[in-house]
């Protein structure tokens, strides 16, 4: 899907974002791939503070995916029980746990073929590990970085997969990683879903659908 007329220029988009989020990165704490694939998994429909409240204490339970595959599903369940829709999230690391042993000798994958082939990974927690743990190209696209994208004219999508779509085709593959980290905090500090702060937006000049 082509963006439309009046899209904000994105060589303007890019320097503001630099400028304003040099230091944007993944909120979820993490010290190695695994750890954040799990955080990832955690995170649907729960804040990342809450995530990361959580995960120290489990990791020490269970630090990697052969003692995660071996835990009970009750165990599981009351260690994650805080992040919400605990039964389902406590399922998806043991399956996704057991899957990385069986099929990966218990590492993480770096190919986006191989990461959503696990049970539970959609493109964008496949993306988030590509981006933020093996420096590979990645574009996640959440709420924060499709709403902001829309606003702006790069796309007019709403599905997650065709938005990526259309800002693999505006953002340089270079900058795909850091365009969509710091896209979304602008969303999340600014560009918010309620009622945009356009007044303390460096983009407003360009924004095509500023208020909306």
């Amino acid at each position: 899907m082509k963006t439309g007329k009046g899209a904000a220029p994105v060589k303007e988009v890019l320097a503001f974002l630099a400028k304003a989020y040099p230091g944007a990165r993944i909120l979820l704490d993490h010290r190695n791939p695994y750890e954040l694939l799990v955080a990832t998994v955690l995170a649907a429909q729960c804040t990342d503070e809450r995530v990361n409240s959580v995960t120290p204490a489990l990791f020490r339970s269970w630090p990697d995916p052969a003692a995660f595959a071996k835990a009970s599903q009750g165990e599981l369940e009351h260690a994650v029980r805080s992040t919400g829709f605990y039964r389902n999230k406590a399922k998806a690391v043991r399956d996704l746990s057991a899957a990385l042993v069986e099929r990966h000798q218990g590492h993480v994958p770096q190919t986006m073929e191989e990461l959503t082939a696990l049970p539970g990974v959609g493109r964008k927690t496949a993306s988030i590990l590509l981006g933020a743990c093996f420096g590979v190209p990645a574009l996640p696209v959440d709420t924060h970085v499709g709403r902001v994208a829309f606003r702006l004219g790069l796309t007019a999508a709403k599905d997650p997969t065709r938005i990526e779509e259309d800002l693999a085709r505006e953002i340089p593959r270079g900058k795909w990683w850091e365009f969509a980290t710091r896209l979304g905090w602008h969303g999340r500090q600014v560009c918010v879903a309620r009622k945009p702060r356009c007044p303390e937006c460096g983009l407003t000049t360009v924004c095509p659908k500023r208020g909306v």
